[in-house]
Formats: structure tokens, C-alpha cells, sequence
């Protein structure tokens, strides 16, 4: 495939990354080879605790959690939808074993970055390195208001957080028993609430 076809292929996550900071030319032409696009059924897992999740995913359309087991229950940790960049933080960044399994919630288009071209790009194109430093300082804000969400002890009021910091569009499409432990609370308690604020 010539690289104009490549680079219209894969336009979508390097328009992305060009809105976070200008991409130069010769980067854009890597990145073009090297993304790759992929897609996952409802409910399907991406990726097991103890595997090395060695891609960095863009969502082009659906929607994924990150969750861990604890004595057989699932405690989501996390939600991401269109637009947003997932992957397993100790996996990719350290290229570790992960902590944590992630599934998609619907069906799922996403590109990706595969780890050592990710490494490369960070050795050999600046801009890259910029990007790195605005995606971290997004994820500490994501982190801080999920540390913040988690402190909050009254159920109403975690909610109602979670509805003014998340975009309220996605909340009808999270499934109940996903969201009700992402926000730490049993799924009656969370209709219940649900029924109140709406």
C-alpha cells in the first residue's frame, strides 16, 4: 500500500494526535505504516492480568472498561469511549505484566500503536515526547478525579460527581452493574438514585 493510502487509512488517529500538538511530516508518514486497526465483539476481553499489554488503543467508536478481580468480583476501575486513549499503564509504559483486565462493553473500531514503534517514536521524534507529557498530565486529572470520586462518601453525591465530571451523553450507554461498581455501590442502590436525579 503507498504511503498516501496509508496515511488517509490511519487519518483518524493521527488527526487525533495532531490536535494534541502539531505532528512534523515525516512523523505523520511513520505513523501512517505503523498504525494498525482493529475490532472487538461486545464484551470481549482485550486484554487478562497477567499478560504484557504491549498496545496503545484509539477508540474510534464503542466503548471499554478496565476492571480487577477481587475474590471473584469484578471492581471496574475504569471507562473510556470515543476519542480516548486506553491501554494497561503498567503493561505499556513499563512493559510489565498488568494488574488488570480490559473488555469492550460494545462493539469496539479502535487503531492502535503497537509498543516498540510507540518507543521508537519517542527516541526519534520530538513532538512525541510532547504529546507523552499532555496524555500523562490528562490521565493524573483522570486519576485525581477518580481518587476523589472514590473518597466521596454519600452514594447520591458519587454520582452526581461522576454525571458533572463525565460526559453525561455516555452515562445511558455504561452498563448499570459496570457503572454501579465503577462508583462503588450496589446496582439497586444505583437505579434507585438514577430514578431520583432524572
Amino acid at each position: 500500500m503507498h504511503s498516501s493510502q496509508n496515511l488517509e487509512k490511519n487519518l483518524f488517529i493521527i488527526l487525533y494526535l495532531n490536535s494534541i500538538y502539531p505532528l512534523s511530516p515525516s512523523l505523520k508518514a511513520y505513523l501512517a505504516n505503523k498504525i494498525k486497526s482493529c475490532f472487538f465483539r461486545k464484551n470481549e476481553i482485550i486484554s487478562r492480568a497477567g499478560e504484557v499489554c504491549n498496545r496503545l488503543y484509539l477508540i474510534k467508536k464503542g466503548m471499554v472498561r478496565g476492571y480487577f478481580l477481587s475474590d471473584s468480583t469484578e471492581i471496574t476501575t475504569w471507562i473510556d469511549t470515543e476519542n480516548e486513549i486506553f491501554t494497561s499503564i503498567t503493561g505499556f509504559f513499563r512493559n510489565e505484566k498488568s494488574r488488570e483486565y480490559i473488555q469492550s462493553l460494545e462493539e469496539t473500531h479502535c487503531d492502535y500503536l503497537d509498543y516498540e514503534d510507540y518507543k521508537y517514536c519517542l527516541n526519534n521524534f520530538p513532538e512525541i515526547r510532547q504529546i507523552n507529557r499532555i496524555m500523562l498530565e490528562e490521565y493524573y486529572i483522570l486519576a485525581e478525579h477518580r481518587v476523589y470520586l472514590a473518597r466521596i462518601p454519600n452514594a447520591k453525591k458519587r454520582v452526581l460527581y461522576f454525571m458533572e465530571n463525565i460526559r453525561p451523553d455516555i452515562v445511558g450507554r455504561i452498563p448499570r452493574k459496570h457503572l454501579a461498581s465503577f462508583l462503588a455501590m450496589r446496582a439497586e442502590t444505583l437505579s434507585r438514585i438514577m430514578k431520583e436525579i432524572l
